[in-house]
């Protein structure tokens, strides 16, 4: 909507918009002035005037419109750009506001940016429909070849259909009970997991998705930094002053304030003379320190910061207490649009020169003798991603002087200052520290020069078509020989433990991409000092690109280098992935480590898609901002970081953690196990239905392909629960490895990305292994079976229970008291069950000698050769797990 008016008295207020674009400053936004002018509220109604607005768009940070009233005399045209606008899903911080609607619904930009969520499917569970495919053809064939053997006598479609369902236990159903069970018996170990509190799951579908990562898709600010500034190094060209020499600053701007003191009061009559003629005399090379207390005082004033005062007492108290609380140091906090801003003023404030009030038309300083000086606001040019700089026009209300302060990226601003020999090397020595830097510069304006700028750049405000272009075209014309005052270098604080959480996915076989929106420099800094981009690894930053041509270059230039880092910016991508798409996918896939800067919320999203499409392997996003949602839902697997920014990342993602460092344990040893167990897992209840198939046609083949069950009733529906539901669901607890091991050898987890726990290759190892079972407890229970019929069930069914008890103990790695728990209470129930199974079980023959030796001489058969080649594996050719844990 439209700001039209505001409680506040300065005809302007705060919103918050962390939710819009994942930053947690305060933004500034101003009322319309002449709505802001009527004297009462209810006037608004009786104004006539109409609001012109562009049609909506994706851009958060732009905005073009003009306001006219037309009641007056003349019609009061004025120009609305971004800072009169509030932008749906966002908060007002200060005062009570009035505005009139533009765009609503799906038209409002908060809309306008997010995309549909879409329903994410595990790769194992892909894998598992797969098998379970295979084994419905196997159910069919199986069921024709019994027909066929029949000789398709009789009433032959009849006996297909009972066929079908004698074996319809082949279709593992119960599949699907298990392993959403164990999906949230792992969701709760990863929440009781004491080594990363705070971490809760939200998609109980794909926690093993955590294993089988190859792309990790990282955002930067809060993510892996902590968006804090600390305020590190200031360079004036010929002197630089780190932290530990920031006294010596203080002291400089204590004496030269002094100075200028002790001049106004000597004698006031004398005191303007002096200065008269300095100016007009040839430029003599300045002091250190008026050179340090011109640099303080032009970022003291060069920014958009608001200093505000937390309102102590009832509203309604006389102006004299209003005036009393306002500079009291301890209650002053910064609003600013950027954190790097806020860093900028507290320095100035730690070395003498504070800030203390500021509103649209007016900023006071306090110098360190504690006088207060008042300089009137002109102009401010905000900082937009284009210009890379922000400039500021103020009038020093004790001399009348009008200087114009500008500070910006060493790349906007190099060009606009005068000659000098520094400061490209200088911001290089910065940026490799891992600082980011700004250069600030000033230039003298004189009254004539600036009612000229004034006017020219009124009227381009006012243009409606290409408003941005004019705009910035007069204001090119003021930044001409700027004086170059000093370069200031501000650290963006890492998370903890960033570099040995990243170095450990790195090992664990991770491709760690970095996809901000932040500038190239700093973005390049941080992969630096975050050991993104190891020591000894080159990096080539991809120049910016426009077209077909320029980007097949740079493509050819990149080719050529061998593992190197890449750093590209959005715009450059965005034309390589126009033209070029296929093989710039190929080249970034081989990088190390790739670092994306200047990405929109939809390009995160778009990067997310085109890896999963080109590649096929499974991607993870993290992100902390809501304007990660998008790339966090897109990935594979979305991790969210709750920060500074608000909760809407980790309420859209599937897993969210309080620290990035969490992550190596949550991947490392949360997601492997959950992989490694759900493979056992379902192989095993696979195991389970084929186990019972095998019997049944081997009874069915032996009968003249009858197609008589086997097992009746009770004896079916309890194979597949109470006897062997406990065991088999224990396998969710089984672990290869120590977690301790696990993380100290994060190597282990690349064997995982192959996929080699669950494949054709150990799938059809498990069907052999059911059919060699099945086979052995049928034909041995007929061949020791006597007179009766009912001892061939009681034996069999008998030796079954046994040799599916005696599996999970085989498959088990390593064991917990559960487990055994399980095996004993399934074995009981068993037991204790024979007393009831009379009309399937003769209970006289079961107290029997004989009973006890054919079952035991049955299951030993079938599984002591199992146990024999388990044993030579492990002895021949150990896996990788079993030479750690020896």
């Amino acid at each position: 909507m439209v700001f039209l008016r505001t409680s506040e008295k300065a005809g302007s207020c705060f919103i918050r918009t962390d939710q819009l674009d994942g930053e947690t400053d305060w933004k500034l936004k101003v009322a319309v002035s002449c709505t802001q002018r009527l004297p009462a509220l209810g006037d608004l109604f009786s104004i006539n005037a109409y609001v012109y607005a562009q049609k909506p768009q994706l851009d958060i940070h732009s905005f073009e419109g003009t306001f006219t009233r037309e009641d007056s005399d003349p019609p009061i045209h004025e120009s609305l750009s971004i800072e009169n606008t509030l932008w749906a899903s966002t908060v007002v911080a200060s005062g009570t506001i009035i505005g009139v609607v533009i765009y609503t619904g799906k038209e409002t930009r908060s809309v306008m940016n997010t995309s549909n969520p879409k329903n994410k499917v595990g790769l194992l569970d892909l894998e598992l429909n797969q098998l379970t495919k295979a084994l419905f053809l196997a159910l069919v064939a199986l069921s024709v070849v019994m027909v066929t053997l029949q000789g398709f006598s009789g009433p032959w479609y009849r006996s297909l259909f009972r066929f079908l369902l004698l074996f319809s236990y082949i279709i593992p159903i119960s599949l699907r009970v298990n392993l959403d069970m164990g999906k949230a018996a792992y969701g709760w170990m990863i929440m009781k997991d004491e080594n990363i509190p705070g971490t809760v799951v939200r998609t109980s579908t794909i926690p093993e998705e955590l294993g089988r990562l190859v792309y990790l898709l990282t955002d930067k600010t809060g993510t892996l930094t902590r968006n804090e500034m600390v305020f590190k190094r200031l360079h004036l060209g010929t002197v630089s002053y780190g932290t530990d020499t920031m006294d010596e600053i203080q002291n400089q701007l204590m004496n030269s304030y002094s100075q200028t003191q002790s001049q106004a009061s000597g004698n006031n009559a004398s005191s303007t003379l002096p200065r008269k003629a300095q100016s007009s005399a040839p430029k003599v090379r300045k002091s250190v320190s008026s050179r340090v207390n011109e640099a303080v005082k032009a970022v003291a004033l060069c920014h958009n910061v608001t200093p505000v005062y937390e309102a102590r007492g009832a509203a309604g108290e006389t102006e004299f207490a209003e005036a009393d609380q306002d500079f009291s140091d301890d209650n002053r906090t910064y609003q600013a649009s950027s954190p790097d801003e806020v860093a900028l003023v507290q320095w100035t404030e730690s070395v003498g020169l504070t800030l203390v009030n500021r509103d649209l038309t007016s900023m006071q300083l306090r110098t360190p003798s504690g006088q207060i000086l008042t300089y009137c606001i002109l102009q401010t040019f905000p900082f937009t991603s284009e210009s890379k700089r922000m400039g500021v026009i103020v009038r020093d209300e004790s001399t009348a002087e009008i200087t114009f302060y500008m500070k910006g990226a060493d790349v906007a601003m190099s060009t606009v200052v005068q000659y000098n020999d520094w400061l490209e090397e200088e911001c290089g020595n910065m940026a490799r520290e891992g600082l980011r830097t700004l250069v600030v510069a000033k230039r003298a304006l004189t009254d004539e020069q600036y009612q000229d700028f004034e006017n020219r750049y009124n009227q381009a405000k006012l243009s409606i078509h290409d408003r941005t272009l004019k705009v910035a075209a007069v204001v090119e014309s003021l930044e001409r020989e700027m004086e170059l005052l000093c370069l200031t270098g501000v650290e963006d604080q890492l998370q903890t433990d960033v570099r040995p959480t990243l170095e450990m996915l790195r090992n664990a076989g991770l491709k760690i991409w970095m996809l901000t929106g932040d500038k190239l420099e700093t973005a390049t800094c941080i992969a630096k000092s975050s050991h993104l981009v190891s020591r000894t690894q080159d990096t080539h930053v991809f120049r910016p690109v426009t077209s077909r041509g320029e980007a097949h270059l740079e493509l050819n230039a990149f080719r050529r280098k061998h593992d190197c880092a890449l750093v590209i910016s959005g715009d450059s991508l965005e034309v390589c992935l126009k033209y070029y798409e296929h093989e710039f996918v190929e080249l970034a896939c081989q990088c190390p480590a790739v670092v994306c800067c200047r990405c929109g919320p939809t390009q995160k999203a778009h990067i997310v898609k085109l890896l999963q499409q080109h590649t096929g392997r499974r991607t993870c996003a993290i992100g902390d901002g809501g304007n990660d949602v998008s790339m966090i839902q897109a990935a594979d697997c979305g991790i969210g970081i709750e920060g500074k920014e608000g909760r809407q990342a980790s309420l859209a993602a599937d897993f969210s953690v309080s620290q990035f460092k969490h992550i190596g344990r949550l991947l490392v040893v949360h997601g492997r196990s959950s992989y490694k167990r759900s493979a056992a897992l379902s192989q095993f209840v696979m195991h389970r239905g084929l186990i019972i198939s095998t019997m049944q046609a081997v009874f069915s083949s032996v009968f003249y392909f009858a197609s008589v069950p086997l097992y009746q009733g009770f004896l079916m529906v309890g194979y597949a629960t109470v006897y062997t539901m406990f065991p088999v669901f224990s396998l969710v607890l089984d672990q290869d490895v120590k977690p301790e091991m696990a993380m100290l050898y994060p190597e282990l987890y690349k064997d995982l990305t192959k996929g080699r726990s669950l494949s054709c290759k150990t799938f059809l190892v498990w069907v052999l292994i059911s059919i060699y079972q099945g086979g052995i407890l049928m034909f041995g229970a007929l061949v020791l079976f006597e007179s009766e019929f009912v001892h061939v069930v009681a034996i069999s069914f008998t030796a079954l229970v046994l040799t599916e008890l005696l599996m999970v103990a085989l498959t088990v790695r390593t064991w917990h008291w559960l487990m055994a728990v399980a095996e004993l209470l399934s074995l009981g129930c068993y037991v204790a069950s024979l007393a009831f199974l009379n009309q399937y079980f003769d209970v006289p023959f079961i107290m029997t000698v004989t009973f006890v030796w054919k079952v035991s001489a049955i299951t030993v058969v079938s599984c002591l050769p199992l146990y024999v080649l388990k044993y030579l594996k492990r002895k021949l050719s150990p896996p990788s797990y079993s030479k750690l844990s020896s």
